[in-house]
């Protein structure tokens, strides 16, 4: 796990869990293996469980079937993401399942990334942009649910050539979002198309061809690219 994907979970749990201040919560991690700082992170404030594919050192639960979460329906009290959607062929599938066994008042908080170079494991099929996770919302109202997405982001702080991080926490039902009064955007600097529920404007908006291989993007990467590397040597 990158730092900027830490980071954005932490800013998370700040957010979201740590408020409930209740040792009972049941926190799952789709995609854990190899993977322990979610679990650390938690550091045995919260009932965690970690779920994989296949068997690893922070796996709980190996899944026999990857679209069939092997828990209860209303059961869990958050759902955890990063860097798996995009490996998940079908993850509209697994975006089902997790509203199932989420608690009406469950939280599903998505890190993917938003642009980046191939990077195969063992797939590569997917980048999330600012609009996903209200396709995702629609999605599942189209399945009888009523999530609604709390708010969404582009991380770019992590400096990691064109690597960028699209996080987003989305409730289960949106009957229950007053229970969550504060928002990470309400305090983030570094981002760009953040959208919060309570909220109706794009902040910090910027749109921009980022797939584009012309010279000028190719230009501006490399820059931002070089000025990372000299931030890094200040520092050290």
């Amino acid at each position: 796990m990158h730092d900027s994907a830490l980071n954005s979970f932490l800013e998370f749990k700040k957010t979201y869990l740590d408020i409930k201040n209740d040792r009972t919560i049941k926190v799952l991690e789709i995609g854990s293996g190899y993977n322990p700082h979610v679990r650390q992170a938690i550091n045995n404030e919260f009932n965690y469980s970690g779920v994989d594919i296949a068997e690893g050192k922070n796996v709980d639960v190996v899944l026999k079937d990857p679209y069939k979460l092997p828990f209860d329906s209303d059961s869990i009290d958050s759902v955890i993401s990063i860097s798996t959607f995009e490996h998940t062929e079908f993850f509209w599938l697994t975006y089902l399942e997790i509203l199932r066994v989420l608690k009406p008042d469950g939280l599903f908080f998505l890190n993917a990334p938003s642009n980046s170079k191939f990077h195969r494991y063992t797939t590569d099929n997917w980048r999330f942009y600012p609009d996903s996770s209200i396709a995702l919302e629609k999605w599942g109202k189209k399945n009888n649910y009523n999530p609604k997405v709390l708010e969404h982001y582009t991380n770019y702080e992590n400096g990691r050539d064109i690597w960028n991080d699209y996080v987003s926490v989305t409730i289960k039902n949106k009957n229950f979002a007053s229970k969550y009064p504060e928002r990470i955007l309400n305090f983030k600097k570094n981002f760009t198309n953040g959208r919060k529920d309570t909220f109706d404007k794009i902040l910090n908006y910027q749109e921009i061809p980022q797939d584009q291989g012309n010279w000028g993007w190719k230009i501006y990467y490399k820059l931002r690219k070089f000025l990372h590397k000299m931030n890094k040597l200040k520092k050290n």
